[in-house]
């Protein structure tokens, strides 16, 4: 396994589609047992991981809601044993314009974005001091570095992904857990790909990129392999954006 830990356990959330089933999927096949969070059904991530003959479990667990986070926990321990890679992948990115934001929408994007990297971590760090590692790998979006319409709530949530990243780095360096955050541009996802159904959007994104293609969930995939991987060992508290090329513009 490229993270040095054949046989270590992953927790990734959202992995039930997306960049997280691309993520879940890659640490698997490196030799990861993979817990698999999901506020919905994750089994056909599992069922991909099982037929490569990984080790995976499907856990439902809504990552804004304490008590479903610390089920979530106790569930991949007792199945898989101690985590010592996190993936906190699970997020929403709702279009609204600021006008037509209403608070409800706002505390919804941000809990589910930003609240529950807290809740998260703090289920599962714990474990990672008693196994004396970890590696935690948080998605934050590479629009932060952009202006998008419509996006004020999405882009406060990113953002404070960045600065919480930085922040636990602080707290867990010395309990050799580090923690970093990769910042993808526009990835086709089946979700993506339905938002933007009859636009240009994916083309007009590679046309702004220095890479003229669009992302794909394992071009993310591989950047958090390697963040979780003991070759990553001496970085921390770092963001990497993940886009082709496009922040520079």
């Amino acid at each position: 396994m490229h993270t040095g830990r054949d046989g270590a356990v992953a927790v990734v959330t959202g992995a039930a589609a997306g960049i997280g089933q691309g993520i879940a999927l890659r640490l698997a096949a490196e030799g990861a047992a993979v817990g698999v969070l999901d506020i919905g059904s994750a089994d056909e991530t599992v069922s991909c991981i099982e037929r490569e003959g990984g080790r995976a479990v499907a856990v439902r667990c809504d990552v804004a809601d304490i008590e479903s986070v610390k089920e979530a926990s106790e569930a991949v321990s007792s199945s898989l044993g101690l985590s010592t890679v996190l993936v906190n992948a699970a997020g929403i990115y709702p279009n609204q314009p600021f006008a037509d934001l209403t608070f409800s929408d706002w505390r919804r994007v941000l809990t589910v974005n930003l609240d529950s990297l807290f809740l998260v971590c703090q289920a599962f760090v714990p474990r990672m001091v008693d196994a004396g590692s970890g590696r935690i790998v948080n998605i934050s979006s590479a629009a932060v570095g952009t202006t998008m319409s419509g996006t004020v709530h999405y882009m406060a949530s990113k953002m404070g992904v960045i600065g919480f990243t930085r922040a636990l780095a602080n707290e867990l360096g010395d309990k050799n857990i580090t923690v970093n955050a990769v910042a993808p541009g526009l990835v086709a996802t089946d979700t993506t790909r339905s938002m933007f159904e009859g636009t240009p959007v994916f083309e007009l994104a590679a046309e702004e990129q220095i890479i003229k293609r669009p992302g794909e969930p394992e071009d993310i995939a591989g950047v958090v392999s390697f963040l979780a991987s003991d070759d990553a060992s001496f970085i921390t508290g770092q963001t990497i954006v993940v886009d082709g090329g496009r922040v520079r513009v």
